[in-house]
């Protein structure tokens, strides 16, 4: 192994590491995270219990994967902005703003996912 090859190994071996530790950081520091996985926890086991087809799995693990991605880089946002400024500016309010209506908008459509895949299996079972 070339020495080039082993520098990109190792490279690479520490760009996971800095993703975990990204990932670490916003779980244990942003609530909103830990409300989307408490959220994501119910969603899965309630998919367990319900037998979920591989179809529908992949719709769930697209919407819990697509909205803790989407709060890791609102919340990404949210610090690059405080880091620039710490005044009031009409256009740092407008990044957040718009990283916030982001996720707000993916959850709204995780939810509808969500109900279209688990409101037909309770009522079934609910009748």
């Amino acid at each position: 192994m070339s020495s080039g090859s082993s520098a990109k190994k190792h490279r690479l071996i520490q760009s996971f590491g800095f993703a975990y530790t990204g990932i670490r950081s916003v779980v244990m520091n942003e609530r909103n995270m830990k409300i989307h996985l408490v959220i994501s926890l119910i969603v899965i086991m309630t998919g367990l219990w319900l037998s979920l087809s591989m179809l529908e799995w992949l719709f769930i693990f697209l919407a819990i994967g697509g909205m803790l991605s989407l709060e890791m880089i609102n919340t990404a946002i949210e610090r690059v902005v405080d880091l620039v400024t710490d005044q009031y500016h009409p256009l740092a309010k407008d990044a957040k703003d718009i990283a916030a209506g982001a996720v707000l908008l993916y959850a709204i459509m995780s939810v509808i996912i969500g109900l279209i895949i688990f409101a037909p299996k309770i009522m079934m079972i609910l009748t």
